[in-house]
């Protein structure tokens, strides 16, 4: 057992570090994979069929491919910052369980799927799903800015469009897995929302939801945190934005099997951005061949 803190925190450094290919890579080409399966209905009335949606699976992927996140994040978590991430898991199962119920902020819609265990309709995973995307994107920003993220609302304003970024992303991908469906709204495509039609499936308010809810979760996360402790583990973490590699490997791969194609140049677009700050290891992807 670890002696105290600072050692367990190494450890998992060590852990992460040296599985980085299959935490990065390994999980979100399978998880991609399995999803489409179930969605394409490959498991139905094969030995197989359990794995077709299997909400343990979905969360155990997920807590997996969040963990560089996690360990990363690890050694800065005092009281402060233990107190901001309770206080945006709490909104998120709010404002959740107020979207499901009520269709505000996002839109009439609906789960159907089960992404693991779940209360009044509302998965328990829910922070895992919401909080990573928020951190990730604060991260990248920080890295991408420079010296102008030290400009509050230069930093704020864009993560909050990184975060509407990422769920150009991952909305339409869901819906077209079968995740969750917006009540009366039609695939316009790309140009679904000039159209009056949704985005593949994803309707204006959405997008307009999402930048309440990422307005809040930036700004709690901002005060939460220290931006120079950030950047200094930054500096010492090279494998802390992993969780965004599987991100564009994941959901990707998902909107280009479905054929969402901006959706999946969006994803392209966000791995560049992890190219340009030097947090994309091409090495990792060499491995796979």
């Amino acid at each position: 057992m670890p002696a105290d803190r600072r050692e367990a925190e190494a450890r998992l450094d060590a852990l992460v570090r040296e599985n980085r290919f299959t935490i990065s890579v390994v999980f979100p080409v399978v998880g991609a994979v399995l999803l489409v399966a179930s969605a394409e209905g490959a498991f139905a009335g094969t030995p197989l069929a359990p794995l077709a949606f299997n909400g343990g699976m979905i969360l155990l992927g997920t807590l997996v491919m969040r963990s560089p996140l996690v360990v990363g994040l690890a050694p800065l978590v005092g009281r402060r910052e233990l107190a901001g991430l309770g206080l945006l898991s709490a909104y998120a199962y709010a404002i959740e369980y107020v979207g499901v119920t009520t269709g505000w902020p996002y839109g009439e819609f609906e789960y159907l799927v089960a992404l693991g265990p779940e209360v009044s309709g509302v998965p328990l995973g829910l922070p895992v799903f919401f909080l990573p995307l928020v951190a990730n994107a604060y991260l990248l920003c920080l890295l991408l800015l420079g010296d102008r993220a030290e400009r509050t609302a230069a930093r704020l304003l864009a993560v909050i469009a990184l975060v509407l970024v990422m769920d150009v992303v991952l909305d339409p991908g869901a819906v077209a897995l079968g995740f969750w469906a917006y009540e009366g709204v039609a695939d316009g495509g790309a140009l679904g929302v000039l159209s009056g039609a949704g985005f593949y499936g994803v309707p204006p308010s959405n997008y307009a939801g999402w930048v309440v809810s990422a307005t809040v979760a930036v700004v709690v996360l901002d005060a939460a945190f220290d931006r120079a402790a950030l950047r200094a583990r930054l500096a010492d973490c090279e494998f802390i934005l992993d969780d965004m590699v599987s991100f564009v490997l994941l959901w990707g791969g998902v909107n280009l099997w479905f054929w969402n194609p901006v959706a999946a140049a969006v994803a392209g677009a966000i791995g560049l951005g992890l190219v340009r700050a030097d947090r994309f290891d091409a090495s990792l992807l060499r491995r796979a061949w």
